[in-house]
């Protein structure tokens, strides 16, 4: 086990890549705080403006949702796919091959920073934006209350992680497609070892093709041997498709790591 992993061996590891790694990581949190700001600044609820409140009569924060899936699949993606690009660099590429580290020591240094570093720093800093703004917001509901006449008493504004945690159906579906982050970083970590140049811009490309295809495919066969009657069962058989998009997800996920891991000791050779 010492040859394969060593904890000491491994932090000098993630202390060595941060190096290189870390640069391209903390520019991409900096724009990723400014963009997180700005979107915000335009979209939250303003006393100057007159379409402040959804269906319910409660502020409008509903652009958070959009904006926590686009921003989160940016950031996962742009770090993954980054991460190995220095092997596409065939004078750097040698230097990084022959750093004394086995090959599981490097591809857990690549889990580390994309699938928990990235993970925990996008949903912090999305939290404290957005726990910021709703402070800022009930702070000032007073200013609302002239233009809710239909309901006088204006509903304080949740975090969307609060509003997350205590709705079943939110819960739900956060737990059923739980795995999809970690999908994404390992199709475009994939991407960084595989390609040499472009990394991004080709597992983009791929990853367009290859989902057209496979739908296209699903969509044919379902309405060949199904038809309508697939319709009708969806409702019912809500539970258990949610259960089979994780089962499916998450295998397709470790399939990916897997592959990733033996591009890399095929480039270690």
């Amino acid at each position: 086990m010492g040859n394969i992993f060593n904890l000491n061996r491994f932090g000098f590891l993630v202390k060595r890549q941060w190096l290189d790694f870390g640069k391209v990581y903390l520019l991409t949190l900096i724009i990723l705080v400014a963009v997180i700001f700005s979107f915000y600044c335009y979209f939250i609820p303003s006393p100057i403006e007159n379409d402040n409140f959804d269906h319910d009569g409660n502020l409008d924060m509903r652009f958070r949702y959009g904006l926590f899936l686009l921003l989160g699949f940016l950031f996962i993606s742009i770090t993954s796919s980054s991460y190995f690009n220095i092997l596409g660099q065939k004078p750097r590429a040698i230097q990084e091959l022959m750093l004394p580290a086995s090959t599981f020591e490097k591809f857990a240094g690549a889990l580390f920073y994309t699938a928990i570093l990235s993970v925990i720093s996008y949903l912090l800093i999305f939290y404290c934006i957005d726990l910021g703004f709703v402070k800022y917001l009930n702070g000032h509901l007073n200013e609302f209350k002239m233009e809710s006449v239909k309901q006088p008493r204006i509903k304080e504004v949740e975090s969307i992680f609060k509003q997350v945690a205590t709705d079943r159906n939110y819960l739900m579906y956060v737990s059923s497609f739980f795995p999809f982050p970690f999908l994404v970083m390992g199709i475009f970590l994939l991407g960084s070892v595989y390609f040499n140049r472009f990394h991004y811009i080709k597992t983009a490309i791929s990853v367009v093709i290859f989902g057209y295809v496979t739908f296209y495919i699903i969509f044919k066969a379902s309405t060949l041997f199904i038809g309508d009657k697939v319709l009708n069962n969806v409702i019912i058989q809500k539970e258990v498709i949610l259960l089979w998009i994780f089962l499916v997800s998450a295998a397709i996920t470790l399939t990916l790591w897997l592959i990733t891991y033996i591009r890399l000791k095929e480039k270690e050779v």
